[in-house]
């Protein structure tokens, strides 16, 4: 981090600051002093404006601009401003003067003016502090008085403690309350006012349980000791609404007026963070993101004429305790009051009379590499690290979430990621412990207290990832090696070779891993190793416990040589990638960032003091005597304020740094004219820098904007291009031979061509070594006319209209097609062939690339419309394809010819669909039967399958069909087999199936109407196969046969079914009564159905007479069950003799066991013994006959009853009877047994019929 005063303010009248407030969201700051002072001033937005909008007026590629842009007097107070605080969710401005007046300010047009006001009159206000979310404020007095009030001025409850207050402060969730005392305790209360309990102060216990951290680059002495203060000086917990930069970082700071300082994760923390600042502390802040912490003070210091002094400073820390930098400040009086501003780049410090303004440049964790910007943020809502992937070129942005994020570095086509204690999802495997003898050179993950070395490409995928054990306390990579250190040890990783090979796309087996390590590729480093070659294996490596005195303090790289910084200015060359100590340099400065120009060849040191020198790595420092001294020469070249720098990649002697907020160039040590920048420095090449405005970036990190990225040109660049624009090419290319660069020769080479002067051109690219710019050159001059050359260079610097309109203008048309042909740019191909540019073909041609334009971009109507006009039926119907357009590719189909074999490729798209019938048009189009055929078998259309068989002669088809029936009723899929057999048009096969189904289905006795739908569809298909017979017989008589041929070929066909039906098939004995006939069994289950339906609804006579035509079926139905329905019925509706008849055949039924029969006869004694076997009515002979023999007789499948001779009608399908009367009264139009639909019934015109029989 670098920090510098930037600006100072003077107050009127020399008037002393007591108080001092930046409003973190809109940069008002507010300071308060004597004698009722009270200002608002505001500085210039470092990116929103006051309404929050983006302040596009301030300085492109500067950070922290100090303009002010308003200065207002507040006036209210007649007593010294003590306290001001600021509610910035909803801008008002709390102040409070020693008297215990307290004002609250809102903005009103512009101006501030009072909201309310307040006075207690009793005591003075010591402290005033708003929740995070500004909802709630806490008023402190010194005589213990607290007041908590809410933003709309109401106040909430208030209490009287028994103490002397000094500061309040809020808990980050706004539920407690931390007051401090001036007895040095500190006592939590919950947000109603209740006591929790005192909190702990660590840093005033003994010394054994201190630790002191201390600033690098401050000299302490034991004399400026003295008698220590131990009174809190400033409490201050951050909130936490910027998000953490770790799940454990510190948030609690206390610090105490002897320099002591405690930083704890919370209320409670045993392993609190303690610093000794060795300062007399008075203030003490954290920035509005929570990763720095400031702790102003003074210290006492000696002049050179021994005269003792205060020395006011600002020392700035990590939330782990860690100095990061100090800041002196001018003043003697110290500092009475400090606030950060809300980016963190600013901070104010009240002095005397004075406002100072320090500008910082924060040690942001980020790396560029190519296109691509990785930077890391934090986020609120996540207790991870977000690291984004930003591609500036096409503003492609890819996000990971890690937890323990340390380093992030860039170089060559990867970044590195250092992780501490994390193994990221996705990452490759890779270990760094290979002592394990079951490890087998593979990896077992990170170990604890291990950091994870990850490297990534440009979209944030892990390439590969290693696991060091040194704490990582430096990191420098290059394309070809990482470097990670602690204070004394290195590790050198090579991760990739000279020939673009990742060293982690080896083979990965244990061997070759292991030969990949003995060879070099991760070595080992300690800094106090004097051997010629230190590095050693990891396997070999024993780290050193403890911190060195003289440790590393910096390091860098390039492609052939390491170079590691040490405190005491020793600097340490090795050899990459061998790594041997080369040589070693001696400096007086205590270098902070090191680094190497392009040969390797000049070292930059910034030192501690942000001062910048150039050690000569190569010059020869000989000695006064003549013998030849040390390699290493620190040059007569110093800058101050310095905090960035890069080298030119292809120019030894020139580099860039950052001073304060400018950017020099410097050419062999000589300064350009400077540009104003804060940008950060990421690139240097082609004479051109690329800075990177992360301050810009990191506000708005989920956004990042094309214009946060600046390149500014060097001087040279400028100049050549303003000599060739103003002046002319002879001048310029002298000028470009005295700076030459191949940036400025190829800029000359460019401005040649546009000039047409080919000889300037050619002997620019001959300088460049631009063998491709020569050979063009050439064949520009030998175009010779001087428009085609002008459209040519035209079209070489990608003015293609323009070179097109040049050669339009000479008639060359041609040419101008050709030019659209070779850019590919077939749209205006197709303007220009239609205007007369080219022919047909030319014409088919570009729509058909139009069309694979669009395809490409699945753009599959506009692909169809154009491959369409380009008569590419293929292509066309792939379009079709992809939009489910089947319509479509059928009339594709049609246009293509007979045998055509891109016929194939369309069927198998059908077939992929489920269209068989337009595959199979397809396939016999393309004249490939087996292959329709085939997709009818995949597809389950048999029907089409045989058909095609027959037709054509595949006799195959009859034993693939057998075969998978076969498979089918094996596994037991009877009624699959079934369907199959109907796809197939094999209804005889079909109808066996059903008829053995239904038998079974009878038997079991469970669902008789299951087993009455399975014969009706039996007789169905039989009645199928029938009329099919009959059709086939008769078609004859169409092909001019004579009647007796017509009469034969019937009796044939019959003949030929016959002997089929008989054949009986598999399905036993249920197969031949199904052929034999169709609908017994349909007509079984159906009466027997029909009788327990009609007994149920209490027609019991009906039922008895449905019943008793059940007696014709004792070869379906079971005999026990027909004549026991019988009975039931007949007893029911008092037909005894029936009812003893049906006793006489349930007594005679075979197999009955002797208990039955018993029981039978019991229950035929208990019924006839009082009554006579006589019916009440008399009944036809036709049921009598039945019931003793079985004979049938025609009965009305509706009712059950006989038909006898009243008027009937005959269903088409089965042939069954239904009466006319019962048809009309139920208002039935299907056939009750069958179900089919009966034809042409008018039941008007029977009611008017039966009306008139009846009149």
């Amino acid at each position: 981090m670098f920090i510098y005063l930037s600006k100072k303010i003077a107050i009127p009248n020399q008037i002393k600051l007591h108080s001092l407030s930046w409003n973190p969201e809109q940069g008002w700051i507010a300071c308060g002093g004597e004698n009722g002072l009270l200002k608002v001033l505001k500085l210039d937005s470092t990116g929103t404006t006051v309404t929050g909008e983006l302040n596009t007026s301030k300085p492109r590629g500067v950070a922290a601009p100090s303009n002010l842009s308003m200065n207002q007097t507040l006036e209210g107070h007649n007593g010294g401003v003590m306290c001001v605080t600021w509610n910035a969710n909803y801008r008002k401005l709390t102040t409070s003067d020693e008297n215990g007046l307290i004002i609250v300010w809102m903005l009103h047009k512009g101006m501030w003016s009072e909201e309310m006001i307040n006075n207690r009159n009793k005591s003075v206000v010591r402290d005033m502090k708003w929740t995070a979310d500004g909802q709630k404020i806490c008023i402190i007095y010194e005589d213990g008085a607290v007041i908590v009030g809410s933003v709309e001025g109401t106040r909430l409850w208030g209490k009287d403690l028994d103490a002397h207050l000094r500061f309040v402060e809020w808990s980050p969730d706004s539920r407690n309350i931390v007051f401090v005392t001036k007895s040095n305790e500190i006592h939590m209360y919950d947000y109603h006012g209740n006591k929790i309990k005192p909190l702990p102060l660590y840093a005033l216990e003994n010394n054994k349980k201190q630790e002191s951290k201390k600033g690098d680059d401050d000299d302490w002495s034991d004399e400026d000791e003295q008698e220590e203060d131990t009174t809190i000086i400033g409490i201050h917990w951050y909130d936490g609404t910027e998000g953490h930069i770790d799940a454990d970082a510190p948030t609690l700071a206390v610090a105490f007026r002897n320099g002591k300082c405690q930083i704890g994760r919370g209320e409670e923390d045993p392993k609190a963070t303690l610093i000794d600042t060795r300062m007399t502390l008075t203030q003490c802040k954290w920035n509005a993101k929570g990763n720095v912490l400031a702790l102003a003070g003074s210290v006492k210091s000696k002049s050179r004429e021994g005269e003792e002094r205060q020395v006011s400073q600002v020392q700035f820390y990590s939330p782990m305790g860690v100095h990061i930098k100090t800041l002196k400040v001018p003043g003697a009086n110290g500092i009475s009051a400090m606030s950060w501003e809300g980016s963190g780049l600013r901070i104010a410090l009240a002095v005397d009379a004075y406002i100072y303004f320090a500008n910082i440049r924060p040690d942001y964790m980020w790396g560029a590499f190519g296109n691509t910007l990785v930077y890391a943020h934090n986020k609120p809502d996540r207790t991870d690290v977000c690291v984004t992937f930003w591609n500036m070129k096409s503003n492609e942005r890819y996000t990971k979430y890690l937890k323990g994020v340390k380093f992030i570095r860039g170089a060559g086509e990867n970044c590195l990621l250092v992780l501490r204690n994390s193994l990221p999802a996705g990452a490759p495997p890779s270990s760094m412990d290979d002592n394990d003898e079951n490890n087998n050179g593979e990896d077992s993950g990170p170990k604890p207290n291990q950091h994870t070395l990850m490297l990534c490409n440009s979209i944030g995928s892990p390439v590969d990832t290693k696991y060091i054990d040194i704490v990582p306390k430096f990191v420098e990579m290059t394309p070809f090696h990482v470097i990670v250190s602690d204070f004394r040890s290195v590790y050198i990783w090579q991760y990739r070779t000279n020939v673009s090979k990742l060293t982690s796309s080896d083979a990965g087996n244990g061997a070759t891993a292991m030969l990949r390590r003995n060879t070099g590729r991760e070595r080992m480093l300690d800094i106090e190793e004097v051997a010629a070659n230190p590095a050693q294996t990891i396997e070999n490596f024993k780290p050193k416990a403890g911190r060195i005195k003289d440790g590393i303090c910096a390091i860098t790289a390039s492609k052939k040589n390491l170079i590691v910084a040490r405190e005491s200015g020793t600097i340490h060359r090795y050899s990459l990638p061998h790594i041997s100590l080369e040589n070693k340099y001696a400096i007086r400065q205590r270098p902070a960032h090191i680094r190497l120009n392009c040969d390797s060849t000049k070292l930059s040191i910034i030192d501690n003091g942000s001062i910048l020198s150039v050690l000569d790595l190569d010059s020869n420092n000989d000695s006064s005597d003549g013998k030849e001294g040390t390699y290493g020469q620190l040059l007569q070249f110093e800058r101050k304020d310095a905090w960035d720098l890069q080298w030119a990649d292809d120019n030894p002697d020139l580099f860039a740094v950052m001073e304060k907020t400018r950017m020099y160039v410097f050419r062999n040590f000589h300064p350009e004219e400077p540009c104003q920048s804060s940008g950060y420095l990421s690139n240097f090449s082609d004479l051109q820098i690329q800075a990177i405005m992360l301050d810009d970036v990191m506000a708005s990190p989920e956004n990042p904007d094309r214009d946060m990225v600046l390149d500014f040109e060097t001087k040279s660049l400028k100049d050549a291009r303003e000599l060739i624009t103003n002046v002319g090419l002879t001048e310029a290319t002298a000028y470009i031979e005295q700076h030459a660069h191949p940036r400025l020769w190829r800029l000359l080479a460019e401005a040649a061509l546009e000039a047409l002067e080919l000889q300037v051109a050619e002997k620019a690219f001959v300088n460049v070594g631009d063998y491709p710019g020569i050979q063009y050159v050439k064949r520009l001059s030998g175009l010779g006319e001087r428009m085609k050359q002008r459209a040519e260079v035209a079209a070489y610097f990608q003015r293609f209209d323009e070179a097109e309109a040049i050669l339009r203008e000479i008639d060359r048309k041609d040419l101008a097609n050709e030019l659209r042909i070779r850019l590919g740019d077939w749209f205006r191909v197709v303007a220009l062939v239609q205007t007369g540019g080219g022919d047909d073909k030319m014409l088919m041609k570009a729509w058909n690339k139009i069309g694979e334009y669009y395809a490409d971009r699945f753009k599959w109507q506009k692909a169809a419309t154009y491959f369409s006009q380009a008569k590419n039926l293929m292509k066309m119907i792939e379009c079709y394809y992809r939009l489910d357009d089947y319509d479509g590719m059928e009339k594709g189909v049609e246009l293509m010819s007979e045998g055509n074999p891109e016929l194939m490729e369309v069927g198998r798209m059908f077939e992929s669909v489920g269209l068989h019938k337009q595959a199979v048009r397809c396939f016999q189009k393309a004249g490939d039967v087996k292959a329709a055929i085939d997709t009818c078998v995949l597809l389950n259309y048999w029907e089409e399958a045989v058909k095609l068989a027959e037709a054509h002669g595949f006799s195959q088809i009859e034993g693939l069909l057998a075969k998978y029936a076969g498979h089918l009723l094996s596994k037991g899929d009877k009624l699959q087999a079934v369907e199959l057999y109907r796809k197939a048009d094999k209804a005889t096969e079909a109808a066996r199936l059903l008829a053995g189904i239904a038998e079974d289905v009878g038997k079991r006795q469970v669902d008789p109407l299951r087993a009455k739908k399975l014969h009706v569809l039996a007789a169905l298909e039989v009645e199928r196969y029938r009329k099919k017979a009959l059709d086939l017989s008769t078609m004859s008589t169409t092909k001019g046969k004579s009647v007796a041929a017509t009469t034969a070929a019937t009796l044939d066909t019959l003949m030929t079914a016959d002997a089929e039906s008989r054949a009986g098939g598999g399905a036993g004995d249920a197969g031949r009564k199904v052929m034999d006939n169709a609908w017994r069994g349909a007509e079984a289950y159906h009466y027997f159905l029909l009788s327990h339906r009609q007994l149920y609804s209490g027609d019991v006579d009906a039922a008895m007479k449905t019943a008793i035509r059940c007696a014709e079926f004792e070869d379906i139905l079971e005999p026990k069950d027909i004549y026991s329905l019988i009975a039931l019925t007949a007893y029911h509706s008092s037909h005894l003799n029936i009812c003893s008849r049906a006793f006489i055949k349930l007594e005679t039924l075979p197999g009955l066991d002797e208990a039955t029969s018993d029981a039978i006869q019991t229950l035929a004694l208990d019924i006839f013994k009082d009554q006579a076997p006589r019916n009440p009515s008399h009944l036809p002979t036709c049921y009598i006959t039945c019931l003793e023999t079985g004979q049938p007789y025609n009965a009305c499948t509706i009712t059950g009853r006989a038909v006898l001779d009243a008027r009937t009608v005959g269903c088409k399908v089965c042939g069954h009877l239904m009466l006319e009367h019962e048809l009309s009264v139920s208002n039935r139009k299907n056939c009750a047994l069958c179900h089919s639909p009966i034809p042409g019934i008018n039941f008007s015109i029977m009611e008017e019929e039966e009306e008139e029989g009846g009149d």
